[in-house]
């Protein structure tokens, strides 16, 4: 009787064995499928972006069709723009936070170098505003172009090039 105790004792611990080898190489296949999975793409990004890079350097960032290539990327304006603007029943403070998209790593070297300009074009810009037309979407929008339309225009005077696609307002606050 003990002989059977002890068979089935060394029987259990096998199974046990097994059942925890089975586990970790479950674990470790899932894992390394995740892996594959997850980090397998990456070669096929480089080549879309070799391929982004290659149009935006042959043709000064604009494809045939006039679209433009390459890589947004986003230039921060270091302060926010704090301005006072008139209303029909008071005066009111705005602060608005900009960010500038540029294509290129070029284009945001240059734009970068020329903060202080740009500053003074979106002073410009937000000094036509009206508090009443700042409250509404449509007000918001109007303001934003006229904003693009100014840092471009001094861009060209001072770059040769407009250089910024969009003005974005990252923070708006008006009190």
């Amino acid at each position: 009787m003990a002989e059977e105790e002890l068979q089935m004792e060394e029987g259990g611990k096998k199974s046990k064995l097994m059942m925890i080898i089975i586990i970790v190489v479950v674990l470790l296949l899932g894992g390394g499928g995740a892996a594959y999975f997850l980090l397998g793409g990456e070669e096929e990004v480089a080549t879309v972006e070799g391929e982004e890079q290659a149009q935006m350097d042959g043709d000064d960032g604009e494809t045939s069709e006039g679209v433009k290539a390459g890589t947004a990327l986003y230039v921060a304006i270091p302060n926010p723009i704090t301005f006072n603007v008139p209303g029909a029943n008071r005066d009111r403070l705005v602060e608005i936070k900009v960010q500038l998209m540029v294509r290129g790593s070029s284009a945001e070297e240059q734009v970068k170098m020329h903060i202080p300009s740009i500053q003074g074009a979106l002073n410009r810009a937000f000094s036509q505003a009206n508090a009443d037309d700042l409250i509404t979407e449509a007000g918001k929008a109007a303001i934003r172009g006229n904003a693009l339309k100014e840092v471009q225009k001094t861009l060209k005077d001072v770059s040769g090039n407009e250089l910024v696609e969009q003005v974005l307002f990252t923070g708006f606050v008006m009190q």
